[in-house]
């Protein structure tokens, strides 16, 4: 086998690297839904108004969505895979100093740091991700449902450390912090990143580059994910309480029906990798958009019990494209991978949550329906979108 020949071929991604990226994915975005999950704590024992808890959720969130593209944008001129498990002490400390004191500028401070923490660690987090899985969309989706996993699991550890012991007690939710330092460190050591000894990293800074960044199409994408991103936030938000509507259950129906619509994307992000596979990327997604179409639909106008199928199907539609938006924004953007990553991870989910409140308003002078209606044609929005798109060639050779 020629050089050439040898280079060209894929090889396995390497699975313990992968394993504790993964892991340390879920400890950092524990600290993305964690703030949000604090905030009941927040009302019950500060007093604050709903208004000034959403201020703290906007700080951490909004914050952490807008720096992350300037992140991205110094992990393309730098190498800096320290920032790692320096971002996730970060992250964890913001959040575990968020129930100390009193003071309402304070937390604000904090959470925001906190946010500033969790986008430090996404862009470099999936370049160092992708240079490991050397370009296995099954392996990003591993690494893309790590942090779905921390996702869904902070309302959890957030319970269980608050509700027992008052937010006097939030110190201890540094814990996944540290644990997910650790586990950075050990990837990195793996990997060997800090050294740059590896050919992607030296080619991106400094040597040539065959492809040239393409960004009509990386654009296009962006606007793909702004649709899926106001779906799965505005359904989050208002889920619950939808349902409870519909069906004329209690509180219990409602949180049966959020636990579908996120345990749905530990499924739906690793069959996506797998199906990427097999048929390619840009198929996948815009089939997940097209059926995402006919599952809001489901949800928002099937009433009954027959609404959780709906719900489920619309998760996968949802959580399947979820790690490929990545690893074609990466591969639209060859030579700023950083960048790519900072956008599709974090400043298009911004905009999902900045159209919350504006369903919120919707829905307080006419109805939940009402306010989700429109939640039908966005994701038929983003498939006209992808529908143009070509499949970029790969930064990296892809494998299954």
């Amino acid at each position: 086998m020629s050089a050439a020949d040898a280079l060209s071929t894929p090889h396995p991604a390497p699975r313990r690297p992968l394993t504790l990226l993964a892991l340390s994915h879920a400890c950092v975005d524990v600290y993305q839904g964690a703030v949000a999950a604090l905030v009941p704590f927040f009302v019950a024992e500060r007093a604050y108004a709903y208004a000034a808890a959403s201020g703290v959720v906007l700080a951490a969130s909004l914050l952490s969505s807008v720096v992350q593209p300037l992140f991205g944008a110094l992990t393309d001129k730098w190498a800096m895979p320290w920032l790692l498990p320096v971002s996730t002490l970060v992250g964890g400390g913001g959040v575990a100093l968020a129930g100390v004191g009193g003071s309402y500028a304070v937390t604000l401070l904090v959470v925001a740091v906190s946010g500033v923490g969790v986008a430090a660690y996404h862009p470099e987090a999936a370049r160092v991700a992708r240079q490991a899985s050397r370009g296995s969309h099954t392996a990003m989706s591993w690494f893309s449902l790590g942090g779905n996993v921390g996702f869904a699991t902070a309302p959890l550890l957030v319970s269980a450390v608050v509700a027992t012991g008052g937010l006097r007690a939030s110190p201890l939710l540094v814990l996944p912090a540290l644990a997910g330092a650790v586990l950075c460190v050990a990837a990195l050591r793996d990997l060997k990143v800090r050294d740059a000894a590896v050919p992607e990293t030296a080619t991106r800074r400094g040597g040539s580059v065959a492809a040239e960044d393409d960004w009509p199409s990386f654009l296009k994408l962006s606007g793909a994910v702004v649709c899926r991103s106001i779906v799965f936030t505005g359904l989050s938000t208002f889920i619950a309480l939808y349902v409870r509507e519909r069906t004329g259950a209690g509180e219990v129906a409602g949180t049966a029906a959020l636990f579908v619509l996120y345990v749905g994307g530990a499924v739906g992000t690793v069959a996506g990798g797998r199906l990427a596979a097999r048929h390619g990327r840009l198929p996948v997604v815009r089939w997940s958009y097209a059926l995402t179409v006919l599952a809001v639909a489901g949800v928002v106008l099937v009433p009954g019990p027959a609404l959780y199928v709906f719900v489920a199907l619309t998760s996968a539609g949802l959580y399947v494209p979820f790690s490929l938006h990545i690893t074609l924004g990466q591969d639209y953007l060859p030579r700023r991978m950083g960048t790519a990553s900072g956008v599709t991870l974090g400043l298009t989910v911004s905009i999902g949550g900045l159209a919350s409140p504006v369903l919120g308003a919707v829905a307080d002078a006419a109805s939940l329906r009402t306010a989700l209606a429109p939640l039908i044609v966005l994701p038929a929005l983003g498939w006209l979108l992808l529908r143009t798109l070509r499949e970029p060639d790969p930064a990296v050779g892809n494998s299954a």
